[in-house]
C-alpha cells in the first residue's frame, strides 16, 4: 500500500509559528543536510550547521533556524520524493543524526499491563485473551493512580508478590527505577515515508507511538518529535532477554517528521500536554485508531531524562529519548482472542496537532531498505563538502 503526502498531512497545525528542524538526503550532495520548514519551502541550513547534534549545542540555535538562509526546495517536491523514494529532489530523513537513540519502557499503566500479559502468555497471541481475563483486571485495580517508587507502590509490590502476580515489568513500571535502554544504533532511525520493519518470523507485533524528547549534551531537553518504537510482542513475551531482538532490527526505529524546538510558543510543558494519535490502515481493509495522552504517563519526563543522563552517563552528542507508549493494541484482526499484529503494507500514522504526523509503511525488516549510511560515511561526506570547519 503506497502513500501520498502533502503539507497538511505532515505539518503541525501551527506550523507558521513552529521552529522546525529536519534532515534531508540531498542527491546532489550525496548525503544529508539539516533543514527547516518555512511556509511552503524546505530551507537548507548546512552552511550554518553540519549536523542536528551540533546545532542543538549552540545558544543561537533558534536564531539559526528562524533566520539563516540557504538553498530552498518546494516542500511539495521534497514530500513527493520522500514517498516515491526516487527522483532528483531531496527526501526527508529522521530529524536526528549523531544523538544516541534511547528509550524508556513501561511508563503507562495500560502498556505495563499488556507487558505482564504477554509475559504470562509466553509470547503466544492465542493465549493473550485468556491471560488478560485472568490477571489484567486484578493488576489494573492495584495500579491505578499509583506513583512509581512511592511507599504505596512498595506495598502494592508486596501484595502482588503474595498473590503470585509480580513481574519484572511491574518492577520497572512502579518501582524506583524506570526501564531505560538503547533502542537502536546512532544514525539508524528512518524518517517520514520510509518503510518500518518487523522480523518476518514474528507472529505478534505492533507499533508503539511515542513522544520523543531530544536532549543536548548538557542534559537539557531542547525539542520534541514523534516516534514509532516498533516492537515484537512474541519475542519480548518469551523472554525479556530478547529485548534487543524484539526492538532493534532494520528499520524498526522511526522518528519524525520534524524536530520542534522548544521556545516561548512551545515548551516542555506543552510537550507534556501532547495527545498522540495512532492510525493503522491495512491492505486488508483493517483500521485501527487510538489516542495516547502523554499527560497519563506514570513518571515525569524530567525523571526519565535524569535516569538516562547524569554523572552516571554522559552523551557528548546528545540523545533522543522515546518516553513510552500507552498503546498495546488488543483489537482482534484475524482470529478472535489473538488481538492485533501487523501485516506487510500496513500504513501507520502517528500524529499530534503540534508536532505534525509521522507516516510509514510496514515491511519486513529483511525486505526494508538496508541501513548503509553510518558514521564513517557521514564524516567523509561532510568533509568532502567542507562542512566540518568549526564555526563560532
Amino acid at each position: 500500500m503506497g502513500i501520498s503526502l502533502d503539507a497538511a498531512d505532515v505539518l503541525p497545525r501551527d506550523a507558521a509559528e513552529a521552529v522546525l528542524v529536519g534532515r534531508v538526503h540531498d542527491p546532489s550532495a550525496g548525503g544529508p543536510s539539516v533543514v527547516t520548514i518555512r511556509g511552503d519551502e524546505v530551507v537548507d541550513l548546512s552552511l550554518s550547521t553540519s549536523t542536528v547534534s551540533s546545532l542543538l549545542e549552540r545558544p543561537d540555535a533558534l536564531e539559526i533556524v528562524r533566520h539563516h538562509t540557504g538553498t530552498a526546495w518546494p516542500l511539495a517536491d521534497v514530500l513527493a520524493a520522500t514517498t516515491s523514494r526516487t527522483g532528483a529532489a531531496p527526501r526527508f530523513l529522521a530529524p536526528v543524526d549523531l544523538q544516541v537513540l534511547k528509550a524508556a519502557g513501561v511508563t503507562f499503566v495500560r502498556s505495563m499491563i499488556e507487558r505482564v500479559i504477554e509475559e504470562r502468555a509466553d509470547g503466544d497471541p492465542a493465549r493473550a485473551e485468556e491471560v488478560r481475563a485472568k490477571v489484567g483486571a486484578i493488576v489494573q485495580g492495584h495500579l491505578s493512580h499509583l506513583r512509581p517508587g512511592s511507599a504505596e507502590a512498595a506495598e502494592v509490590k508486596r501484595v502482588l508478590r503474595a498473590e503470585g502476580l509480580w513481574s519484572q515489568y511491574l518492577e520497572v513500571g512502579i518501582g524506583p527505577d524506570p526501564e531505560i535502554f538503547t533502542k537502536a544504533p546512532v544514525l539508524s532511525a528512518v524518517g517520514l515515508g520510509a518503510d518500518v520493519g518487523v522480523l518476518a518470523r514474528s507472529a505478534w507485533n505492533n507499533p508503539e507511538p511515542e513522544l520523543v524528547l531530544v536532549v543536548n549534551s548538557r542534559g537539557k531537553p531542547v525539542g520534541a518529535t514523534l516516534g514509532n518504537d516498533v516492537n515484537l510482542r512474541d519475542f519480548e513475551g518469551r523472554s525479556a532477554l530478547l529485548l534487543t531482538e524484539a526492538k532493534d532490527n532494520n528499520a524498526s526505529c522511526a522518528i519524525g517528521p520534524f524536530l520542534r524546538l522548544f521556545d516561548d510558543g512551545f515548551t516542555l510543558a506543552d510537550a507534556k500536554a501532547t495527545e498522540i494519535a495512532l492510525d493503522v490502515t491495512g491492505p486488508d481493509g483493517f483500521a485501527l485508531h487510538g489516542v495516547n495522552p502523554v499527560s497519563e504517563i506514570s513518571r515525569e519526563l524530567e525523571d526519565l531524562v535524569s535516569h538516562a543522563f547524569g554523572s552516571h552517563h554522559r552523551y557528548p552528542d546528545g540523545f533522543a529519548l522515546f518516553t513510552g507508549t500507552m498503546f498495546a493494541p488488543t483489537e482482534d484482526r484475524d482470529r478472535p482472542g489473538e488481538g492485533f499484529t501487523h501485516r506487510v503494507g500496513d500504513v501507520v500514522r502517528i500524529s499530534s496537532p503540534r508536532l505534525g504526523a509521522l507516516t510509514n509503511v510496514v515491511n519486513t525488516a529483511e525486505d526494508a531498505e538496508d541501513w548503509t549510511f553510518g558514521i564513517t560515511a557521514l564524516m567523509e561526506n561532510l568533509a568532502a563538502r567542507g562542512l566540518l570547519t568549526p564555526r563560532p
